[in-house]
């Protein structure tokens, strides 16, 4: 008997308990930013003066994630960009999320995009990078211009490709006859620019903005006003902001960590058949996402951290309970890059990884002394056993 799905297609269609989903999405844009009006007006300050096409200062701007940088640097860069076509200035702003797999790998193709979004083509490889910067530099200094290049996670970018890149972008504006670009950075990390290079740093620290993490309060002014357009009426009951904005506050103020969890709780609750968002939903919806987020982690990772990541999976079920150590992993890794015919990095290298995947909450790795044959890591795997068999899936392609 074939399967008849109209009974869930047609309960999604009448029983909604969402009115505007779209309003709890990471991409949608509220026309009222709430408890980020100095950081508005800061960065509105900063680059006001590309409206008398004057160079703004670079300008770098950091906080977790969650704090509304991303947010409202494109509502000032958006509102800049009505009074300049207001006012007939040939101001351009031009936004690259760093974070994007064939973005920014390489400054090729950083370029390659800027390129793309001025309206003109260039492959995607397969010219020398001097040229590519050639194309750039004659095509945005063919008439008078003033350019704002938002680098969105850019610390993904210089782990990615180095500093150097960001060198030679500030070098530009030496070549430039007609045109100016300013640099606008997002960075997640509050530590990024201590790790340029002196002279990159010089060259780009002109203005910095710190954004503080959204505290409980907050977060819940930030709910109340998305669920008024997301649900229909009724459909929350008593507590639920409350619990979900305290839970977020815990953990570093993270307003899209908040909205994410009020839909997906949501969600769960209406393929239930729910009429009403209970607070039991909210625990499955962070099971859930942990769940979501471990498998988002080991898909981005790097093929040769997939591949470590691989042999602690393969060393656990084979060894049990027994404690596994950085040489069993490193031999274990080393065969599974011969059986695959790819080059094996260096024990040092693959050291490293371990250090990064234990940072990320992938593994524990704890440092354990073997008296005069020197120190270890003692490895434990985080990854939950009900995801070992979908995460060995998406490594063995």
């Amino acid at each position: 008997m074939a399967l008849d799905l109209n009974k869930i297609f047609d309960n999604v269609v009448k029983k909604s308990i969402f009115k505007n989903k779209y309003v709890l999405q990471i991409d949608y844009a509220p026309n009222n930013i709430l408890h980020r009006e100095d950081q508005i007006k800061q960065v509105a300050n900063i680059l006001a003066c590309s409206l008398r096409l004057e160079k703004p200062s670079n300008l770098f701007i950091y906080g977790k994630t969650g704090t509304g940088k991303t947010l409202v640097v494109k509502f000032v860069a958006n509102q800049l960009m009505k009074k300049a076509k207001e006012l007939k200035v040939p101001l351009k702003v031009i936004y690259i999320n760093c974070k994007l797999k064939k973005v920014s790998d390489t400054e090729y193709r950083i370029l390659a995009e800027l390129i793309n979004q001025l309206g003109h083509n260039i492959p995607a490889t397969g010219l020398p990078t001097d040229v590519v910067y050639k194309k750039f530099i004659d095509l945005i200094d063919e008439n008078k211009n003033l350019i704002i290049i938002i680098l969105d996670e850019i610390d993904e970018a210089v782990k990615k490709i180095s500093d150097e890149f960001l060198y030679n972008f500030t070098r530009l504006n030496s070549e430039l006859l007609n045109s100016q670009i300013t640099l606008v950075g997002i960075s997640n990390d509050l530590t990024f620019l201590d790790s340029l290079d002196p002279r990159v740093r010089s060259s780009l620290s002109e203005e910095e903005l710190v954004f503080p993490p959204y505290n409980a309060f907050q977060l819940q002014d930030i709910l109340k006003e998305r669920a008024k357009q997301a649900f229909k009426r009724s459909v929350l009951q008593e507590g639920v902001i409350e619990k979900i904005a305290a839970i977020a506050a815990k953990e570093h103020g993270d307003a899209r960590r908040a909205l994410d969890l009020l839909r997906v709780s949501a969600e769960l609750a209406e393929r239930d058949g729910k009429t009403k968002l209970t607070l039991e939903y909210i625990d499955k919806a962070i099971e859930k996402m942990e769940k979501d987020k471990i498998i988002d982690l080991v898909e981005t990772q790097p093929r040769h951290h997939q591949l470590v990541i691989l042999a602690i999976i393969n060393l656990i079920e084979k060894n049990k309970e027994e404690k596994i150590f950085t040489g069993d992993i490193y031999n274990k890794y080393l065969e599974i890059a011969a059986n695959l015919k790819l080059e094996p990095l260096t024990q040092r290298r693959v050291s490293d990884i371990l250090a990064e995947l234990d940072m990320l909450g992938l593994i524990n790795a704890k440092v354990i002394s073997k008296g005069r044959y020197g120190r270890t890591r003692e490895i434990k795997m985080n990854l939950p056993l009900s995801l070992i068999s979908k995460i060995k899936s998406i490594i063995e392609y």
